[in-house]
Formats: structure tokens, sequence, C-alpha cells
């Protein structure tokens, strides 16, 4: 069975297929125009939709008001108490901090000029009239050891600039005096003390952090008698801690209480990340008069000294001395040998073992009880000053009076 025989097509002009093309559906027309009006009426409603869409975009005030005025500015009004304090010790001491810079010179290879390049930033202050400054040695290292970099001073007002001398060192301390020859009259830092300072007081910075200079921060004193490294790879003891920000370029700076006077020179700070985390510390003023007065009087400061060599700390610990500092050697022609201290000797009874040296426990009344103690303790000291010694010798207690030398 062929499928033309199972599905006979219609003749053209019967009644069957009147009316009908091949290949046409009885419902097509209306299905268009169906589709027809949808479109349309889709069309209008996403034509309406976009339009709301767009109104709502659109602000309801334009962007821009040729009419436009600055708004009323209110004033700041009087500074509280605590803010008129550090406003006021700020005007007073400003144009006595300085920016100390290092400026690398070299000959040009075109001609016979100099050109010039900063290589290094801290800070500093004048110190007296003639125009002495004091800052850290570190500051100024690299200008004592070499002849082609040089010390320029920047005043508060940063037109004024100043090619300075060094006029001495002290490693020891991180100290520095170097000396200007100002055109204008200056005005010297007014100076404090550290020895009665308190956990708690106020403190405040001025310097050229990140050679920003005439930079003010506040913080407190957190700490005394803190002990840090020297850049001569000793120790500076009886240093301050205090919260007040410092970063690089402070250093040299001075550290001032609440009335504006010198109690410390900024030196270090504690950081892991190269900024400052609040831990700062400062060489006490005490320390610096001192260092700076031998500086200017013999272009050099010369280090209190008792002629003695100490017994390693930990080894006197094990031997059961719980307290005080051992002399292992009172140096020939010293003060403590004059004195008739003496340090470890052999002994006596037993071959190959020594007898103990004397054990320091007291200077000038102040209680010496490790080496931190008696290092804190000479650092302030005064070459030619007489002091009481107290120490412990076949545990019977004596005095002796030592003329303290410079060395």
């Amino acid at each position: 069975m062929s499928y033309g025989d199972q599905f006979p097509e219609p003749a053209g002009n019967g009644p069957a297929g009147r009316g009908r093309r091949p290949g046409s559906h009885p419902h097509r027309v209306p299905l268009l125009l169906l589709a027809a009006v949808l479109g349309v009426g889709l069309g209008a409603l996403g034509f309406w939709l976009g339009g709301m869409l767009l109104h709502r975009l659109q602000p309801e005030h334009p962007p821009t008001n040729p009419n436009a005025q600055p708004r009323e500015a209110v004033p700041n009004g009087p500074l509280d108490a605590e803010e008129a304090e550090a406003n006021e010790l700020f005007e007073r001491v400003k144009d006595s901090v300085v920016s100390v810079n290092l400026v690398l010179q070299r000959r040009s290879r075109f001609d016979l000029s100099i050109e010039e390049a900063t290589t290094g930033a801290g800070s500093g202050f004048l110190w007296d009239a003639d125009g002495r400054i004091v800052t850290n040695f570190h500051v100024v290292r690299e200008a004592a050891e070499r002849r082609d970099m040089a010390v320029r001073v920047v005043m508060s007002d940063p037109s004024k600039k100043y090619d300075a001398a060094v006029v001495g060192l002290a490693p020891e301390y991180d100290l520095a005096v170097i000396q200007i020859q100002p055109r204008e009259t200056i005005k010297p830092i007014d100076v404090g003390t550290s020895g009665d300072l308190k956990v708690g007081q106020k403190a405040f910075a001025i310097g050229n952090p990140f050679e920003l200079p005439g930079t003010l921060t506040k913080g407190i004193v957190s700490a005394l008698n803190r002990p840090t490294k020297a850049p001569s790879g000793g120790v500076i003891t009886g240093c301050i801690q205090h919260t007040a920000a410092i970063n690089p370029g402070n250093s040299g700076g001075p550290l001032l209480n609440r009335l504006g006077r010198l109690i410390g020179v900024n030196s270090s700070i504690i950081t892991p990340s190269g900024g400052n985390v609040g831990i700062g510390f400062a060489i006490p003023v005490d320390t610096v008069n001192g260092v700076v007065t031998e500086i200017i009087r013999n272009g050099r400061a010369l280090k209190p000294d008792l002629g003695i060599r100490l017994y390693d700390q930990q080894r006197l610990r094990r031997a059961g001395f719980s307290k005080g500092v051992m002399i292992a050697e009172a140096i020939p022609g010293g003060p403590a040998a004059a004195a008739g201290l003496r340090g470890l000797r052999p002994s006596q009874e037993v071959a190959g073992r020594a007898e103990p040296g004397d054990l320091i426990v007291a200077i000038n009344g102040e209680d010496v009880n490790n080496q931190n103690d008696y290092q804190r303790v000479v650092s302030k000291l005064k070459v030619g000053q007489q002091v009481t010694v107290r120490y412990l010798r076949d545990d019977e207690e004596k005095e002796a009076t030592l003329t303290v030398r410079g060395v």
C-alpha cells in the first residue's frame, strides 16, 4: 500500500478543496493578528516602563547651579585649656627648633659648578646665642666622616639656611654640637631638668619627621631610666621613654615639658614597621647639659669614669651574690685603685682560685643593684667630682671617697 492510497489528494475544484491553497492553515491569520497586538502592547509597556525608569534616575534638582554660593562657615571658637597649652608652647618654642640636613656636594663633570643633593635629614635646637645647635651624633655622623658631605641648617623660617661646622661629637651619648653664624637674633631653647620627672607627665616633641618641619606631637612620659643602645655600640643609661609620636627626621629634636622647657633629646624609637608605635626614647637633659658643656669646652665630651672594670653579672649571680656589682679590676692609676678598692685576686689559700673583688652596693647614696644601675649613676657624675662609694669586703660594709676622672 502506497502513502498516496492512504491519504488521497482532494480535487482542486471539488467541494472539499474550494478556497484553500496548498500548505495553508485555517487558524494562521488570527494567530498573526494576536501576535501583532501582543507585540504592540509589549512595546508600549516597555516604552512606559523605560520612561518611568528614566524619570526615577534623573535628579529632582539639576547637578549644577550657576548661582551657587559658599556655605556659611562657623568659626572654631576659643581653644580649650589643653589646646591653648599646646598652641602656646609651640609658638614659644618653634623658632628654637631647626632642621639639620646632610648635603652631598660633588663637582659637575661638565663644568666647575658644585652639584648638591640632600641625603639625610634630622632635627636640632638652638643651644646658645653664639649659634651652637644640639642634635644627635647619628644625624651628622656622615658629615664628620666624609669630606664631600656638608651640614646645612634650615631655621623655622625656611628662607633662612646656614652651613654648619661640627664643634664636637659624643657617640657614646648619641649627641653632637654644630654651629652656624646667624645673620639675625636667635632664640636659644629653655633648659629644664630630668632628674625630677614623673611617669605620666606631659611630653611634647617638635621636629622634622619625614622632612615635615615644625611638627608638634604630644604624649606622656611612660617610663624612666631606660637603657638604649648608642651608635658607638655602648649603652645610654637613664633615658626617657615617652609616647609623643616621633619618626625618622625627629632625631635630635627636643622633648619638652608642658612649660616648653627641654627635658630630653629625641634619639630613637622601637618599631616593627618603621613608623611610630608609641615607644620613643630621649636622652635626659641632665646628661645632655653636662655632655654639651664638655663638648663646647674641649671639642669632645669627657666621659666620667671611676677606673673600674666590672665582673660579669651573670657569673656573679650564679656565685650567689643577689645584688651589687663586683670589681673585676681596679685599673692601676685610676680613682678606684687610688682609693684602695680592689678587684679579683688570686687566692692565698687555694691554688687556681680567686678571691672575690669588692662588691659595690651604692654610689653617693644611690643603690647599685646591677650594672645598669652602676652605668646610670656614673653617667651622671661630673669630671673632678668627689663621690662616696659604699661596698662590701668579706661581708663587711665599707666606704671610700673617689675623685671622678674623665676619659
